[in-house]
């Protein structure tokens, strides 16, 4: 199993002291927590991609390609790249741009994209953004695969014999669609032979096993060999300590203010109390055994090979935060890689050392 660390780069006041980094100070905090997971050994490092309160992830190309400049060997993932709202031929240059930069490390999670403020920056909606998700991902691996692109579609200008620069290293991107509860975007991954990443985050495990359930049916449907089926998972919230008591006595404030803030911003209520949120959620909450437990039950569901975490400390200090990522690399991550083979992720995958 491959481990990555996950930010949506949210924007809010701390859980425990009630006070609000600048933005300046929060970007920073997202560097510094890429160098960290390289640090300590973590396979990949995901920043999200948002455009609405109460998050500043609005350019993750740009945050990406810092990170990249600081690091050596990490894999660098979206999580989410919210291709609906973009115009492909400009995320083909900033991401291809950015492959060059960091080596080959890049990995795409694309995804439709939901929020209303989405549709007032971007006058995409709820009707459109799937056709528009479908239309640029098609475009895109276009531009990427090939130096001559003659295309036309319904939500930008047509194209003839175009070429877009920077070339890009990977002769082709792995990109991953990200889903929630989408079955289109299942469907949609499967049918071009592409990895899905679910969500995993909202509810208990249930819906998400459907719908892995679903991509492997369509992936067999398509043609495609059932072994070749690639699959990622999210979790809910992170926090490891030797003794569980412990853990769920530091995550409560921080669950609290979950609550307060999911209320603020309309986001559904599943698990009212934290040892609830800790028991049937993917939040890996509690002691090394605890989360290898959990880990291994939620494979048994859905066969994933990758499994991010959050890299923010939600108001732990950075002491307590390394900690819990040290933790978690000595007593859960060794045994989940002997326990599940994976396949490898950003320039691991080209064993010259490079994609060309």
């Amino acid at each position: 199993m491959k481990f990555l660390l996950l930010t949506l780069i949210t924007h809010v006041p701390d859980p425990i002291t009630g006070t609000t980094e600048s933005s300046r100070q929060r970007l920073r905090r997202v560097v510094d927590s890429a160098k960290l997971a390289e640090e300590l050994g973590y396979d990949g490092f995901a920043v999200g991609e948002r455009h609405e309160d109460p998050f500043i992830s609005a350019a993750p190309p740009v945050v990406l390609s810092h990170i990249a400049a600081v690091t050596s060997r990490i894999a660098l993932f979206t999580g989410v790249t919210t291709l609906s709202l973009l115009d492909p031929v400009r995320a083909f240059e900033d991401y291809s741009t950015l492959d060059n930069l960091s080596g080959g490390r890049l990995e795409l999670i694309i995804g439709k994209g939901n929020g209303a403020a989405q549709a007032k920056l971007f006058h995409v909606t709820t009707d459109d953004q799937w056709d528009r998700n479908r239309e640029g991902y098609e475009l895109f691996r276009q531009l990427w695969e090939s130096d001559s692109v003659t295309w036309s579609g319904r939500f930008r200008p047509s194209l003839t014999e175009a070429k877009a620069l920077p070339r890009p290293l990977q002769p082709r991107l792995r990109i991953w669609h990200g889903s929630a509860t989408s079955r289109e975007s299942a469907d949609y991954a499967a049918l071009h032979g592409d990895p899905l990443f679910s969500a995993n985050v909202t509810y208990a495990v249930d819906p998400y096993a459907e719908l892995v359930e679903h991509y492997r049916e369509r992936w067999a449907a398509y043609g495609h060999d059932p072994a070749e089926a690639l699959v990622g998972a999210g979790t809910a919230g992170f926090l490891i300590t030797e003794n569980s008591q412990d853990a769920i006595d530091a995550y409560r404030p921080i669950f609290q203010a979950r609550q307060a803030s999911a209320r603020k911003f309309n986001v559904p209520i599943v698990f009212e109390t934290v040892e609830d949120f800790a028991a049937r959620s993917s939040a890996l909450i509690g002691s090394p055994q605890q989360v290898l437990d959990k880990l291994s039950r939620y494979h048994e569901r859905l066969g994933h090979e990758v499994v991010h975490l959050n890299a923010d400390g939600d108001g732990r200090t950075d002491k307590q935060h390394r900690e819990s990522l040290e933790l978690f690399q000595a007593e859960v991550a060794p045994e989940l890689r002997r326990r599940i083979p994976s396949r490898p992720l950003g320039a691991d995958r080209y064993p010259s050392g490079d994609p060309r």
